[in-house]
């Protein structure tokens, strides 16, 4: 069952090797598990964030961002920030 704060986002979880590769999209941008390289995303201009160490859905969405592009600071993205207060940003639900 997603979380409904989830809800309108498009969720991926798929164990790839020893750890999963999670993203959570949403129109704006998206975060994701450290599988995706941060460099690369700010080089192209998405916004993002990045979460380290979430071995599920569940302690992605328990943890804080590692690190944004400068795109998503833009938007109010922070390292440090809860994985859930960056979702409802991206979703527009809250304004910074």
């Amino acid at each position: 069952m997603t979380p409904k704060e989830l809800e309108g986002c498009e969720v991926i979880e798929k164990k790839l090797g020893n750890i999963y590769l999670i993203i959570i999209k949403t129109d704006k941008g998206y975060l994701s598990s450290s599988y995706l390289d941060l460099n690369t995303a700010e080089k192209v201009g998405d916004v993002a964030g990045i979460v380290r160490n979430a071995t599920s859905l569940e302690s992605f969405l328990k943890g804080k961002l590692d690190a944004v592009t400068s795109w998503a600071e833009d938007l109010g993205l922070r390292a440090g920030m809860s994985v859930r207060r960056a979702i409802k940003i991206l979703k527009g639900e809250v304004r910074v």
